[in-house]
């Protein structure tokens, strides 16, 4: 008894320690194993070392018309690949971000200390307002606002990244810095996170560029809900070229895509891979390549049609990582709002 008397404070000292990090996903369609090789498999990883915060982004999903029904029935989709995936509701905080309505609330705070001229400069704004020109709304414009609240709500050390999402991180940092400096050091200014070299799956249609959810061809994704035999022939159908080889190069991004995916699905190294299918042609090869997609991915999908059959569960699930995210989120809020000026409730 005395011995776990000490243990405990050591363990609660050890989990103070640890440094936040954060990172969500909008429920927009089905994640794909993309998705998985880039972020998700990060995520089970980094959760055991740092205080993890993961939630389905909701709230950024409606910048673009979404089918209400099949917002929700995608949100409890992607929590419970989440959990699917690895990620462990009892070690990391998992939640849906609309359950906090402090994001909000943070976001309109921050809203206020934003310059036109910043969002207007978002890279992605451009982008999407081209993709979407029938729908230019003010919230795809204040998105990364919504973002920075999404981070600085929590005091997060650190937000894994991607190319596409530097900019709004660096806004972020902006924002963080700015209230800092206005009123009192309130934000942990975050860190951008890169992770270990993730593999970059790219289209099995168009390998020139990478693998995405929304994509209009459906031959071109691998999602982690596909059956065994949709992978096999997305995979069979997939582009390659005219050689004769399998080589990993830049020079034949088809066949370099493929020995992607089986070193992920494998661990096989690259030169193994090679070596693996010398003097061997393309059948062999996608045949392979796919029987060992299809025994990555069955079990993934078995566990998420397993939490998804038991959607009340799935549900206390989100509930339990809501209120400590809730908890944290309301502490920050509370400094923010007072240091603001508003009279306290």
């Amino acid at each position: 008894m005395t011995k776990m008397v000490g243990i405990l404070p050591r363990m609660e000292a050890e989990k103070l320690t640890k440094k936040t990090i954060l990172s969500g996903m909008q429920p927009t369609n089905d994640l794909t194993i993309g998705q998985y090789a880039g972020a998700l498999r990060n995520w089970v990883e980094l959760q055991h070392e740092y205080e993890a915060l993961f939630c389905v982004v909701d709230l950024h999903a409606i910048t673009v018309r979404q089918e209400p029904a099949e917002l929700r029935k995608r949100t409890l989709d992607v929590a419970a690949m989440y959990i699917a995936a690895g990620i462990d509701p009892d070690v990391s905080t998992l939640f849906i971000q609309s359950h906090v309505p402090e994001h909000s609330q943070l976001a309109w705070v921050l809203n206020c200390m934003t310059g036109f001229g910043e969002c207007s400069r978002m890279t992605q704004f451009k982008d999407k307002s081209a993709t979407h020109a029938d729908n230019v709304n003010v919230g795809l414009f204040t998105y990364p606002i919504l973002m920075a609240a999404d981070i600085l709500l929590y005091n997060a050390d650190l937000v894994p990244v991607g190319e596409d999402q530097r900019q709004h991180l660096e806004l972020t940092r902006n924002l963080a810095e700015r209230f800092n400096h206005h009123y009192s050091p309130t934000f942990t200014v975050p860190e951008p996170f890169i992770p270990k070299v993730g593999a970059k799956i790219m289209s099995l249609q168009e390998p020139e560029k990478k693998m995405s959810k929304s994509d209009a061809n459906e031959k071109a994704t691998i999602f982690l809900v596909d059956t065994d035999e949709a992978i096999r022939s997305k995979v069979k159908r997939a582009v390659t070229d005219s050689g004769t080889t399998i080589e990993y190069t830049e020079k034949r991004p088809g066949v370099a895509n493929l020995m992607t995916l089986y070193h992920i699905t494998t661990g096989k190294t690259y030169a193994e891979i090679e070596q693996e299918f010398s003097g061997l042609g393309y059948a062999e090869f996608k045949e392979a390549v796919g029987e060992a997609i299809v025994a990555f991915v069955r079990p993934v999908r078995e566990k998420y049609q397993a939490l998804r059959a038991d959607e009340e569960t799935l549900k206390a699930t989100l509930r339990k990582g809501v209120e400590h995210a809730r908890d944290r989120a309301r502490k920050t809020l509370r400094k923010v709002y007072k240091k603001t000026g508003f009279v306290e409730f």
